[in-house]
């Protein structure tokens, strides 16, 4: 981030937004402050799109079927976002949106593409609440609706390369069993959104296990046998990367319930705001990417300790 005096004030940005986007007669209570937000949506962010009422049947056209419109967010997008400075590829940046028509997941990646507010506000476009965002002629959804961890843009990104990869869970897929059905309908979201990214890494530990494998083999080669071109062809299939991916999960705060995920006010935003910044904190301290490990581990899953607790039991 050196060399650019732009990025300093970031921290102010990320105070705007919260100051911009943020729920309606903050202070007035979480059941007042969402259903403000359901019937008169968040400055800055999304307005009620009273259409959407009119009937199921109702001719919305494709790019504004949603109960809301997002043309605020993208006032504010492209106030606050230095596209320039994104499209010129250092950091990176991917973003995944759903294909509406064919239900694949698509990535736009400042390393391949030019990056514009349509790109960012397609992998939010989360129906039936918002429409779907046209990019290059053609309509996305919020990729979340696929994959809310699609760790596959960066375990089959090439070339491989040794890795440290934080994996951030929006949503915890840890919880108590609920017993009213306030904590059922809290614990029901938590559970329709988290991760799978346990089911996702065993694939790709499986994989790079044998791309490690394939170099072992290829070693104990005789010299004239590792020259020979279909040899060469299945040694290309080895990897000697290792990657490391870390789970950082959303503290649950004692009071949250479902309707967390609308909760934009300012008390809301800062405490989810402090409560990951300390479980960030505390999993960096612990460092648990260094030691020794398996040589022939290609991807090791560093879990977050609520999780190992919970299979120690």
């Amino acid at each position: 981030m050196r060399g650019d005096s732009r990025q300093i004030h970031l921290p102010e940005r990320v105070q705007v937004v919260i100051s911009d986007v943020r729920g309606v007669l903050p202070g007035f209570g979480d059941k007042w402050s969402y259903w403000t937000t359901l019937t008169q949506g968040i400055p800055g962010f999304f307005t009620p799109n009273p259409l959407a009422h009119a009937g199921d049947f109702y001719p919305l056209g494709a790019d504004h079927a949603g109960y809301y419109s997002t043309a605020p967010l993208e006032a504010t997008l492209s106030q606050l976002v230095d596209f320039n400075l994104i499209n010129r590829g250092n950091p990176r940046l991917t973003v995944g949106a759903a294909h509406v028509r064919t239900s694949q997941m698509t990535y736009f990646d400042s390393r391949r593409c030019k990056l514009d507010v349509k790109h960012i506000m397609a992998s939010g476009a989360l129906p039936p609440a918002f429409p779907a965002v046209c990019v290059n002629g053609e309509l996305y959804w919020d990729g979340g609706i696929l994959s809310n961890t699609p760790t596959e843009v960066v375990f089959d990104d090439n070339p491989r390369r040794d890795s440290l990869i934080f994996t951030v869970h929006l949503w915890n897929p840890l919880g108590a069993e609920p017993s009213t059905m306030a904590e059922v309908l809290n614990r029901h979201k938590d559970v329709q959104y988290s991760s799978r990214i346990a089911s996702q890494i065993t694939r790709h530990q499986q994989a790079h296990r044998l791309r490690h494998v394939i170099n072992e083999l290829a070693a104990r080669l005789p010299d004239a046998e590792r020259d020979r071109p279909e040899v060469r062809e299945l040694m290309s299939y080895g990897c000697q990367t290792r990657m490391h991916v870390v789970q950082l999960l959303a503290p649950q705060l004692s009071h949250e319930d479902h309707t967390k995920d609308v909760d934009f006010s300012p008390d809301g935003i800062r405490q989810r705001w402090d409560a990951g910044y300390a479980h960030t904190q505390a999993v960096l301290e612990r460092e648990p990417w260094v030691g020794q490990f398996d040589p022939l581990s290609g991807v090791i899953l560093h879990e977050a300790a609520e999780y190992r607790a919970l299979a120690a039991e």
